[in-house]
């Protein structure tokens, strides 16, 4: 494999392989295999994985309670743009070594934020310039791009919700340029997170014109976009509080009725990830169904949480219960809708070795290719389907389809109920269903 750059970051590390589950070699997949079949598309195609610009090569371990551990030799620059140019040709090496095809960004992922608006869209078409070259000569492309509109202090109050208009404005400067760099650099999607777009204390918040402004600011956003020619997908991602003490963008089912609300329906989808649906206290099955229920499951980001701590841990994903699950209905709704899976997760603060970013990739995308081999076999091999259906046939003829079909009024369901007489108790089966799951485990 050819170095995508004239440095070399990852040292000792060649390609990452298909070997096996039998293989001990940590370097390689042992169920992650591009070109294997899975109903009817390879998991390449399912699959799709991303790399997270802003965990992988950004952060350092910094916490609350301490300064980073992980020393990047791509931030040894004092001049922004050397310093980007650097961590582009890591991130590329990277992502090649790792054999994905996609990477997501924020703006200032990919260089510093200037000291004026002027100055950080020069450092922003500069870089972009310069990814371009990388993507051509690498073959990776752009999942999403995003911009950071929730750092800087001048966002502690939001961006599109901000009570201040002049901040909402350099809000609406900045998405600008982040969705020109998205579509200089033919991204595929565009995402939206409302890191702080909500409240910290009601007292002092117009709820209903916080939530016109944002509404109104997303259809200006994606006007601006298409007038540009942009066709993909525009993403909303969840997430019910932290920073905020609620954020607008609390669950799927939230979302859903927003976009309806303000009339988005048609260009936006749901970026849905799995510590954000547990802090939700949802499953991110059930995230995943309310999203495709509504024909939004547009994206993924995979990652965990800790079960012991309420704040989002961005762990990589591990629990191959709770992704196959997901794959389940990942499966029913025939994939997702333009978008792909998102390693929008970190290493651990005391993970400092170079292949230690290597080794969290490859666990997660074996986890969520073992889960599409499970799920997949879960439907077409078991028994899972059909106790499914059954659970519905009073449905499925009689006066139930007419039912359905909207032939019933409230006095037909009066007659019927006086005619039957008292009901048998219909079992649900769940210990069933989970017995199902853990055999093809």
């Amino acid at each position: 494999m050819a170095l995508i750059g004239n440095k070399e970051y990852y040292k000792g590390i060649g390609e990452i392989r298909f070997e096996g589950k039998e293989s001990d070699n940590p370097l390689a997949f042992k169920y992650y295999n591009p070109e294997h079949m899975v109903a009817g598309k390879t998991m390449r195609d399912h699959l799709r994985f991303a790399v997270a610009y802003w965990h992988t090569f950004c952060g350092v371990g910094a916490d609350p309670f301490g300064p980073g551990t992980q020393n990047f030799p791509w931030d040894d620059h004092s001049d922004a743009i050397d310093a980007a140019k650097a961590k582009a040709d890591a991130a590329f090496e990277f992502i090649t070594k790792m054999g994905f095809d996609y990477f997501c960004f924020h703006d200032y992922d990919l260089i510093r934020e200037g000291d004026s608006f002027s100055e950080s869209e020069k450092r922003l078409t500069t870089i972009v310039d310069y990814i371009k070259e990388k993507k051509k000569a690498s073959g990776v492309k752009l999942l999403w791009g995003t911009a950071n509109c929730f750092s800087n202090p001048r966002y502690m109050n939001g961006a599109s919700t901000n009570p201040d208009f002049n901040v909402l404005a350099r809000a609406g400067g900045q998405i600008k340029l982040a969705l020109d760099a998205t579509m200089a650099l033919d991204g595929e999607n565009y995402v939206f997170w409302g890191g702080r777009e909500g409240y910290m204390s009601l007292l002092n918040t117009d709820m209903k014109r916080e939530l016109d402004h944002m509404g109104r600011f997303l259809a200006t956003a994606r006007d601006y976009a298409r007038k540009q020619g942009f066709k993909g997908t525009f993403f909303i991602e969840p997430k019910p509080m932290e920073p905020m003490k609620h954020q607008y963008d609390f669950d799927a089912a939230t979302v859903v009725g927003f976009l309806h609300q303000y009339g988005l329906q048609d260009d936006f989808k749901l970026n849905l990830e799995v510590n954000h649906a547990t802090l939700a206290s949802h499953t991110m099955q059930h995230e995943m169904e309310v999203a495709a229920a509504h024909g939004m499951l547009g994206s993924i980001d995979a990652n965990r949480g800790d079960y012991q701590n309420g704040w989002d841990t961005d762990q990589f994903p591990n629990n191959i219960t709770e992704v196959t699950e997901a794959m389940l209905t990942f499966l029913k709704a025939g994939g997702l809708q333009g978008g792909g899976i998102n390693f929008d997760a970190k290493i651990r603060r005391n993970s400092t070795d170079m292949d230690d970013v290597f080794h969290a990739h490859i666990g997660g995308a074996d986890t969520f290719a073992r889960a599409l081999l499970i799920a997949d076999k879960i439907m077409t091999s078991s028994s899972y389907n059909a106790l499914r259906k059954k659970r519905y046939q009073s449905f499925d003829s009689g006066k139930g389809k007419e039912y359905e079909l909207g032939k019933l009024d409230l006095n037909d369901l009066y007659e019927i109920a006086r005619s039957n007489g008292e009901l048998e108790l219909q079992s649900g089966k769940q210990e069933l269903f989970e017995n199902i799951i853990n055999q093809y485990i």
